[in-house]
């Protein structure tokens, strides 16, 4: 409060602030307490097609710059990023509303390990290697648009710009309306790192705006956005008009399962935690917990507890677990299926749809448990994303495996068990992209993604840097010392 609003009128376009043709701003808010940080432009056509025209005449110089040279660069960008990282936990406290403690390790920190980690793995990157007498490459895919949603905004775009650039990419970002600030930030930074103008450019918009402009582009040869399922969908039907890459993480239903034989207490508290991380607005989230039939009441009594626990309030506090949603329709939507669980006969164990006690204004949840939900309410079958758990109860592993597979996403998924063989073997059984064994931590080096409609393609270690390379491979004389088999003639 009492902060005066920034007016930003430009678009970063070949590394430089270019003023948009937007007759519209967007207003952007302060989740915590509804006030106006900064006014936008809602990126135009033009905007996007000279972000994509820009991108593209960069692109041929790009893709040629040596390997070494484009890892000197975000080998730059991660110690840029790590200087100003209090500066970037500032602007996504501000305008996601996440918890000052969770930008400056998870937002920024594990941004910046992120980045870092793409570096080393490009260092090893096999951008040639010999298969008999081919010569196999991985060359650039093209100008990348690189679409990115406001919950972990710079996480989340660094893990698709960082690996497109170093595959020689020139990329266009289209970050979420709702959070652009650190957008901005980060195109100062790229260019204070030294990259080349038209590498790298910022166009901020709307989806159906600047978005859908960007993805029709002739200028874009690939797309790459993490969304809803929803504007997968639509990406992928435009892309598809000229047969474009894309790259779709679209989110998750995701299962948490406890053995028989689990540490229930150390099982429950991992998934509360995780249930409350960035106030539950992540797609890897567990928002369904499948405990024994026997042992739910004490899940569901031990989950409701915890909960209970969390502190929900200023996310410049550092006390803060919970800082708010990041709209008024997304705390609306998560209220919604808070009394769709309630009406649909799940029983309500903690929080509610009542704002948390001294915080009307700013756009608050109370961490919310339901026990006794059953497959076909609506709380155990859609995203809610908000701080939302759900209490499941399974007869035997099958029907453990059937509740979880039940569903049309496939992200991510844990399970909890004293045997770990037998926690593998579920875990093979589980259609998802990932699954924590017993709260094994995320690895920034290990691919990320989905199966199903949790989206198309992987982000992180060397899969994410394959995604933005395509494969070439040259065809070379036979040694004439070497044997030779039979030769296929190339027909006209």
């Amino acid at each position: 409060m009492g902060r005066s609003a920034q007016v930003f009128t430009a678009q970063w376009i070949d590394g430089d602030w270019r003023p948009s043709d937007a007759v519209d701003g967007i207003d952007v808010l302060d989740p915590s307490d509804e006030s106006l940080l900064a006014v936008v432009p809602a990126g135009t056509l033009d905007d996007a097609r000279r972000a994509a025209e820009a991108a593209r005449a960069a692109q041929p110089r790009w893709a040629a710059t040596p390997v070494k040279d484009r890892i000197a660069f975000v080998e730059r960008l991660a110690r840029r990023l790590s200087e100003r990282a209090g500066e970037l936990a500032e602007v996504i406290v501000s305008e996601v509303g996440a918890p000052v403690t969770v930008a400056r390790q998870a937002q920024v920190g594990l941004a910046v390990a992120m980045t870092e980690s793409f570096a080393e793995l490009a260092t090893g990157f096999a951008f040639e290697r010999r298969a008999g007498n081919s010569l196999v490459l991985r060359e650039p895919a093209g100008v990348v648009a690189a679409i990115t949603p406001w919950n972990v905004p710079l996480l989340l775009t660094l893990q698709k710009v960082v690996p497109a650039l170093l595959a020689g990419c020139a990329v266009v970002h289209k970050p979420s309306e709702l959070t652009p600030l650190n957008a901005y930030l980060l195109a100062e930074i790229t260019a204070e790192c030294g990259l080349p103008p038209g590498v790298f450019n910022v166009v901020v918009g709307t989806g159906e705006g600047a978005g859908a402009d960007l993805v029709r582009s002739p200028d874009v040869d690939m797309v790459s956005l993490t969304g809803s399922v929803r504007a997968g969908r639509q990406v992928a039907s435009m892309a598809a008009r000229r047969v474009k890459r894309v790259h779709l993480e679209l989110g998750g239903k995701n299962a948490g399962i406890l053995l028989d034989d689990a540490d229930l207490r150390l099982g429950v508290a991992a998934t509360v935690d995780q249930m409350c991380f960035n106030t539950g607005q992540a797609c890897l989230q567990w928002s369904r917990l499948l405990v024994p039939a026997d042992r739910h009441d004490e899940a569901a009594e031990l989950a409701a507890g915890l909960a209970g626990r969390y502190r929900v309030g200023d996310p410049r506090d550092p006390d803060t677990d919970l800082g708010p949603l990041i709209s008024d329709q997304a705390r609306e939507r998560v209220r919604g299926y808070i009394a769709t669980g309630v009406a649909e006969g799940a029983t309500l164990l903690a929080g509610g749809e009542e704002a948390p006690e001294g915080r009307e204004r700013g756009y608050y949840v109370r961490p919310t448990v339901f026990s006794e939900v059953r497959e076909t309410m609506t709380i155990a079958k859609e995203e809610i994303f908000g701080p939302v758990l759900s209490i499941m109860p399974y007869r035997d592993e099958d029907e453990a495996i059937e509740i979880a597979n039940n569903t049309p996403y496939g992200l991510h998924g844990a399970v909890w068990s004293a045997d770990i063989g037998r926690a593998r073997h579920v875990a093979t059984r589980m259609r998802v992209g990932q699954v924590d064994i017993n709260g094994g931590p995320f690895n920034i080096l290990a691919p990320f993604g989905g199966v199903k409609q949790s989206g198309i393609g992987r982000e992180c270690g060397v899969e994410g840097l394959e995604e933005f390379c395509e494969t070439k491979s040259l065809q070379l004389p036979v040694d004439v010392a070497a044997p030779v088999g039979p030769r296929l003639r190339a027909h006209a």
